[in-house]
């Protein structure tokens, strides 16, 4: 059982901000590139030891590190506030889980030379905040289908990922990351708070698909 609970929005704000800031001090330190187009992401395959690395295995990896930085807090505080045993499981499944593939993007980055984001992109703060703002059974729910909507669209990115590198070591993080985000899916699904209809219309195209084209009718030859 724990010695104290964290209580009001100023304490928790604060307890976030220390998190990030140890998660800051061991690695690569940059400014957030969250705004980077995807021509620059994109850019030429770069020859390593390790096989080609694509724009996109980098676009992957800096994934992987923002998806830890905001992820890894949100569990903290939901162990911490949520009065659901389910959600409480679903926030100590984020902790571990991140805490893992933080350590293991981190070593990734460091063998390929690349640099890592340190801090969440303007999104991930905005769902911090809406997080910290939010009360009793209206944070478990919003805390469920945020995180659910969030794992989802890396989960994609994962399989691009997975299917297309041909550099090793982003493969086996490919893997790791699998494993990882499909069980935070599960966790968090099995809290029964997650909004599916709500992401099925954040997962809508923006424009209308294009309607197959109406076929003439069979005509038969008579014999």
């Amino acid at each position: 059982m724990r010695s104290f609970r964290v209580n009001g929005t100023a304490l928790i704000v604060t307890g976030l901000m220390a998190t990030l800031a140890a998660l800051l001090l061991p690695v690569w330190s940059y400014a957030d590139r969250s705004g980077t187009g995807l021509d620059t992401l994109d850019s030429e395959t770069v020859a390593t030891p390790y096989g080609p690395l694509s724009g996109l295995d980098r676009l992957f990896v800096t994934k992987v590190r923002l998806a830890g930085l905001w992820e890894l807090p949100a569990g903290q505080q939901a162990e911490e506030r949520a009065p659901s045993r389910a959600v409480v499981t679903a926030g100590r499944h984020l902790v571990e889980g991140h805490t893992f593939l933080d350590a293991r993007v981190r070593e990734v980055a460091a063998r390929l030379g690349l640099e890592l984001p340190n801090q969440p992109n303007a999104q991930q703060w905005d769902w911090l905040r809406t997080l910290t703002a939010a009360k009793g059974d209206d944070y478990q729910r919003k805390f469920a289908t945020i995180l659910r909507r969030a794992h989802g669209q890396v989960f994609a990115l994962v399989a691009q990922v997975r299917a297309a590198t041909r550099n090793t070591l982003v493969r086996q993080l490919a893997d790791e990351a699998n494993t990882t985000v499909l069980d935070h899916m599960r966790v968090l699904e099995a809290t029964g708070l997650v909004d599916f209809d709500a992401l099925a219309r954040g997962a809508a195209p923006a424009t209308p698909l294009t309607p197959a084209p109406t076929l003439p009718p069979a005509t038969h030859r008579s014999r």
